[in-house]
């Protein structure tokens, strides 16, 4: 067994993906280590192509999925029948809440690439200049401009639909031909432009091909059918196992391990580098070496976190490159579960055609200066929301049967339309994740435990996001207008991030402005676990970005022998 590589990739999802990519393009042998088990694009979708009526209960959550996984099943979407295989046991894989935290975990070739909403947005200089100008937590070492050329690089390599609006804080990009909005959120478009002049009303920026070919396994445009989280047959929306790792594997530098739980990286004190990582073999438990030139962990914020943690030694005792002590802290996600939804009666000789997976999006218009600045809260929020049609009314139930139930049954019901607002969440440093080692999982390491909460500045937010919402509805002429604000935890919004935070001084960060670790450079953190502040838009777009820029850095070091 191959034991020295150029280039060892953990993790196998958004970030790991793209890793793979750009390191075997670029000539490095590279080891690409996944903790679950093998997952083929097309082979390995075995719900792709069902419908509601192939499950016994329909396609929900059972009383038997809440029992092995209670804690995923708390978003009362991810864990239903047609795609509950994608999520981990919670029985299996167990953690534990200080305060309640809600982690969906996939653990597979593809990772989260195969279950993510696939909302695709850049972050601008309102965010990477956010911490200094409020003077909360510290300063992100780049600025929009760093990530610019990488945002066009991977967008058009995956695929992105949607609509450039010229708008500062929201940043147009390499957009795909646009989805359609239905007649009631064209309503409410021209609602918000004609009463509004600080916000506008757009279509979802999306990682599905809506025109042409993307790079990959048969990448085609999106058929419409809203069965995403399955994995997709088409390859129509970006996820590793149809795109990145195809063409890390054409090159024929990679070798990918499933079942692989990397432990640790292994620090060699004399050479001040890492020389490798330990890996135990999921099924057999066996420990392995495996040793490279560069590593990049990309396992997702927590278990990337968790792997330096572990990574323990003399020069080290707190975690691999953790003499700031900010491993595990200012842990981030996007705070959602609040807005308003309302219904109308006008546009019943209106319907459409196809499930499209996208929905409407209304970009922050909150503390971007001037008369939008707010003084109960600091930063900002977005809204995601759609409008549909529904089917069968109240009166349809009563029938039961007969021929005025097969006329009432084609007849759609009224329209209705909501707005979700979807917030940021400050870095607090005592926001944070430990391990426990009085808990041990069945490889015998330690579990994960979650102290972090939202607090008074998301609290004050989520009041303005619900009355704004409900607001911009009732302006738009729309009837019932219900305001609500949910149960939300930290994780709910699945961008757990920030564990490892970028920055420029080793005293106050893990990670310097590519992505290294400070004290041991030819290491990179690119999930979630680097980021400094959260904005308020959806990260993935920008790990691939962080993912892509690292990677060339790393290869230039390499080649001057600097690493």
């Amino acid at each position: 067994m191959e034991t020295n590589y150029d280039a060892i990739v953990v993790g196998t999802g958004i970030s790991g993906g793209w890793a793979a990519k750009e390191l075997c393009e670029k000539g490095l042998k590279t080891l690409v280590l996944e903790r679950g088990p093998m997952v083929k694009h097309i082979e390995d979708y075995p719900t792709m192509n069902d419908d509601p009526w192939d499950y016994k209960t329909g396609d929900v959550i059972t009383n038997e999925t809440k029992r092995i996984q209670g804690k995923q099943s708390r978003t009362g979407y991810t864990t239903t029948e047609s795609s509950k295989h994608f999520f981990v046991n919670d029985l299996e894989h167990p953690y534990n809440e200080t305060k309640r935290f809600d982690w969906m975990r996939g653990y597979h070739v593809g990772g989260r690439s195969l279950t993510w909403g696939r909302q695709s947005y850049r972050l601008t200089d309102y965010d990477f200049e956010a911490n200094l100008k409020d003077g909360i937590s510290i300063d992100w070492p780049i600025r929009y401009k760093d990530l610019a050329p990488w945002y066009d690089y991977v967008e058009g390599y995956i695929g992105v639909s949607g609509q450039n609006v010229g708008l500062p804080q929201f940043p147009d990009g390499n957009y795909l031909k646009a989805m359609e909005l239905n007649c009631v959120e064209k309503h409410l478009q021209d609602s918000i432009a004609k009463k509004y002049s600080d916000r506008l009303l757009t279509i979802g920026r999306t990682a599905i091909i809506t025109e042409g070919t993307k790079p990959g396994l048969g990448r085609v445009s999106c058929q419409y059918r809203s069965r995403c989280r399955r994995g997709c047959p088409y390859g129509a929306y970006f996820s590793s196992n149809s795109s990145t790792l195809p063409a890390a594997e054409k090159t024929g530098n990679m070798i990918l391990r499933p079942n692989s739980i990397v432990s640790e990286v292994i620090f060699d004190k004399n050479k001040k580098r890492a020389s490798g990582v330990r890996v135990i073999d999921k099924e057999t438990k066996g420990v392995y070496i495996f040793n490279a030139k560069i590593i990049f962990l990309c396992a997702s914020t927590v278990p990337s976190t968790s792997i330096l943690m572990q990574s323990k030694s003399d020069a080290f005792p707190n975690g691999l490159g953790n003499s700031s002590d900010q491993l595990g802290r200012n842990i981030m996600d996007h705070h959602l579960g609040v807005g308003a939804r309302a219904l109308t009666d006008d546009f019943q000789d209106k319907y459409y055609f196809g499930r499209r997976n996208n929905g409407i999006y209304i970009p922050r218009f909150r503390n971007i200066g001037g008369k939008t600045n707010q003084k109960k809260f600091l930063r900002g929020y977005g809204y995601q929301g759609g409008g549909s049609r529904g089917g069968w009314t109240s009166k349809v139930a009563e029938m039961a049967y007969g021929a005025q139930f097969k006329q009432e049954i084609l007849k759609p019901g009224s329209w209705s339309i909501g707005l979700g607002g979807f917030g940021e969440v400050l870095p607090y440093e005592d926001n944070r994740m430990n391990l426990d080692y009085n808990k041990l999982d069945k490889w015998g390491l330690p579990t994960v435990t979650f102290d972090a909460s939202i607090k008074e500045n998301e609290l004050n937010m989520r009041k303005d996001m619900q009355q704004q919402a409900e607001e911009m509805l009732e302006n738009a002429g729309f009837k019932n207008v219900v305001g609500y604000d949910g149960d939300y935890a930290l994780g709910l919004g699945i961008h757990e991030m920030g564990t490892a935070r970028m920055g420029r001084d080793p005293k106050t960060s893990v990670l310097n402005k590519y992505n290294q670790i400070h004290e041991v450079p030819n290491v990179f953190l690119t999930d979630g676990s680097a980021m400094t502040s959260a904005s308020n838009v959806n990260p993935s777009l920008t790990y691939m970005a962080l993912t892509a820029r690292a990677a060339n850095h790393a290869v230039k070091e390499l080649k001057k022998m600097n690493l």
